[in-house]
């Protein structure tokens, strides 16, 4: 069941340096963005760590999605204009189904917590599942508009969150390999960090993007735009996402949450005037909805803030690194040379640092496309290109370019270790110098060898 809802006397815009300008047309999106849980992504970054690498890279998850909200919009008008239903089950666009689209698009990442994937990590949280909560918890001010449509309507958005809504183009539109959420982040991600790289031509891609009762297609025409983007979020992957001091910035801030978990099950602090009251429910694994939503990037910072004066070395020395930004270093590893990083972790515990914290292994792997396999876990919506005779035809089998690419994890794994191995004499550090050149010895060329 399809839903309408009321449209403002005169759209509102946001200015965006992104997309220019974000159109509110109906008064539901308008009540959406002013919620509580809405504004709270302002205080959440969308790249965490990353800004500490690139210094442009200041925005927030409430950006990203008024962006995936725009590009949505922009889908749903292209699809009524050009490809409108003519009869039930025609695999034509239902313009009816907008609302729905629109709202998902728009509330699809609410459920991030701060510095997400490392929050998630530590703590066992879930951010698709909490924005389903969100959506459909009567106690959240995001539900409570959500039901002015109808009882059923938080629902509906949040199957589409789930992709279990019954009309497959509008789940492909925020969720499959070339969606409205990627296209925004991709490009809001390169604006901000000065990357040219990122870019792909939005405008062409959204041209060429048509329905079908399946889900959305892709005119052949277009093929080249469609590339274009692959090979956009390829590059994205490797040099922005994947950067080794942002990981190595996530080593620090997930070793220093950890610490601090194992602080408080281990001793009494539960009195001190810093103690990290709004983290206690996630240290206990006891946490509500309420207890997440009072988290933010800033919340979490101000404790980082407080632990840099702890009484606990380890901690004070994590929060130090983390926010005055003194990454550990890093060398990559495969199958043959990670035998040797046991070796490795016990000549850093011969310098003074305790491996458990100054040390870890991270492998970053993204596919850049895959096509379609029944038997993945969770096989992926290929991209399908529509021919002049309107059959489909998948991607990869016409392209040479994505064709190379396909199934093909790209990524590496490392070693991070404190800066401090890497010392010398000249630095007037003698007495672990025998240690430091033992280590230095298994380092060649960002290689453990």
């Amino acid at each position: 069941m399809a839903y309408q809802a009321e449209r403002l006397p005169r759209e509102k815009v946001f200015r965006d340096p992104v997309h220019n300008y974000i159109y509110i047309q109906h008064r539901i999106i308008l009540d959406l963005i002013n919620t509580k849980e809405f504004q709270r992504l302002r205080r959440i970054k969308q790249l965490g760590t990353a800004s500490l690498v690139f210094h442009g890279a200041e925005h927030t998850r409430f950006t990203h999605s008024l962006g995936v909200y725009e590009i949505t919009r922009q889908i749903c008008d292209n699809f009524k204009r050009n490809y409108p239903t003519q009869k039930p089950g025609d695999g034509l666009w239902d313009d009816n189904e907008r609302l729905v689209a629109l709202c998902a698009a728009l509330l699809h990442d609410i459920g991030h917590g701060p510095y997400s994937h490392t929050f998630e990590h530590i703590f066992q949280t879930d951010h698709e599942a909490i924005t389903v909560a969100i959506l459909t918890s009567p106690t959240t001010e995001v539900n409570q508009v959500l039901r002015s449509v109808s009882p059923e309507f938080p629902a509906q958005v949040a199957s589409v969150i789930q992709k279990t809504y019954p009309n497959p183009q509008v789940v492909q539109m925020i969720s499959s390999q070339i969606d409205a959420d990627r296209m925004d982040y991709l490009l809001r991600d390169a604006y901000h960090t000065g990357t040219k790289y990122g870019t792909f031509d939005l405008t062409r891609i959204l041209r060429v993007m048509r329905p079908y009762k399946d889900g959305i297609c892709f005119e052949i025409s277009g093929m080249h735009a469609v590339e274009d983007y692959i090979v956009s979020r390829f590059q994205m992957y490797q040099q922005i996402y994947f950067h080794p001091v942002s990981r190595s910035m996530e080593v620090i801030l997930s070793h220093l949450l950890k610490r601090a978990k194992e602080d408080y099950e281990s001793a009494d602090n539960k009195n001190e005037s810093a103690a990290p009251y709004l983290l206690y429910p996630f240290f206990n694994h006891e946490f509500d909805l309420d207890d997440y939503l009072l988290l933010d990037d800033g919340t979490l910072t101000t404790y980082f803030a407080h632990w840099r004066q702890s009484s606990d070395p380890i901690l004070a020395d994590l929060a130090h690194r983390f926010l005055d930004r003194k990454p550990l270093k890093s060398v990559k590893f495969d199958e043959r040379t990670k035998e040797e990083i046991p070796e490795l972790r016990q000549l850093i515990e011969k310098a003074g640092f305790n491996s458990l914290y100054y040390t870890d292994t991270n492998n970053s792997y993204d596919l850049p496309y895959d096509a379609y396999d029944p038997n993945m876990k969770k096989p992926m919506t290929q991209i399908e290109l529509m021919q002049s005779d309107g059959q489909l035809i998948e991607l990869s089998t016409v392209s040479a370019l994505v064709s190379a690419i396909t199934g093909k994890f790209s990524g590496d794994q490392r070693f991070f270790f404190p800066k401090e191995m890497l010392s010398s004499k000249e630095d007037n550090i003698e007495l672990f110098d025998p240690v430091y050149k033992a280590f230095q010895a298994h380092l060649h060329n960002d290689y453990i060898i």
